[in-house]
Parts: structure tokens; sequence; C-alpha cells
């Protein structure tokens, strides 16, 4: 059964898993991308996400917090420096999984992880469109005017 299962625990101790995904962490920091199994790649999604949305706001509190997950001092440093000034305006959605079809040994589903700003592939300029609103409001300060009237005056 899987009572109070909220995540994929892989397979793997408490210890063995977060020291997994610290280290994937840290890779995916310092290569921008990697590959893996898509199991992994979507544990690890939810592991760097909240860790990249931190390293937003440069304060000595995140970057200890972020250092206690990454446990690696270059990963943490190049977090705040590069990844955190190119995903400033990113309202979340920083990684990336895309899927590879299945190792040649195992038969195991791979995928590639990687952070999204840096594809120059998908976001060739590095520049991103600015999300516009979903709903529309009507301006209430712009008088309606109908074509008929506008007609008219321009012929007056």
């Amino acid at each position: 059964m899987r009572h109070g299962k909220k995540f994929n625990h892989l397979g793997r101790k408490t210890a063995h898993r977060s020291a997994m995904l610290a280290n994937m962490a840290c890779s995916l920091i310092e290569h921008k991308r990697i590959n893996t199994t898509v199991a992994k790649a979507k544990a690890l999604r939810m592991y760097v996400e909240p860790i990249i949305t931190k390293s937003k706001e440069d304060t000595t509190h995140n970057r200890r917090i972020t250092f206690s997950y990454l446990r690696n001092k270059e990963a943490v440093t190049e977090l705040f420096q590069q990844i955190a000034v190119k995903v400033a305006d990113r309202p979340g959605g920083y990684v990336r999984i895309i899927k590879l079809g299945n190792r040649q040994g195992d038969n195991a589903p791979m995928a590639m992880v990687e952070l999204v700003d840096y594809n120059e592939i998908y976001n060739p300029n590095g520049t991103k469109k600015k999300k516009t609103t979903r709903r529309s409001r009507k301006k209430a300060d712009a008088p309606q005017v109908d074509a008929a009237e506008s007609t008219e005056t321009t012929e007056e």
C-alpha cells in the first residue's frame, strides 16, 4: 500500500536518496544539462526548483538554506551569481525534462534534464516574451466611438 507516500522514494533509504539528489542538483547547476532516468528526473525537478526559487533573493539566510540542501560551495556560488540572474523574472518552471527513449542495457526510460533559460535552441536570444494577463478588461476611461460617428467627424 502507498499510505503517506507523497514522493518517489526511488528504491533507496533517505540518506542515500538525499545525497543522490544533492549530487544531481549540483551537476545540473554546474553543467546546465544532465541525462538520467525519467523517475530520477522528476524527483530532481521537485528537489531543485524550490532551491532555485530561494536563490532569487540573495540573503545570507537563503544561502545557508541552499547550502544545507546542495552541500557544495561552488554550486551555491554559481546558483546565486549566474542562474538567479537569468531566472529573476521567471515565475517558476526553471527545469525542463525531455524524454530520450530507453537505455540500451536495461531498457530504462531515459530523460534529459536542463535549465530552461540556458537552452539556445528553444530560447534563441536568451529573452522571452512578456506574459500578459489572461483576463481582458474593458477600458472604462476610453469612450466608445461608432464607425459612422468617426466618419462624420473627419468630413467636417
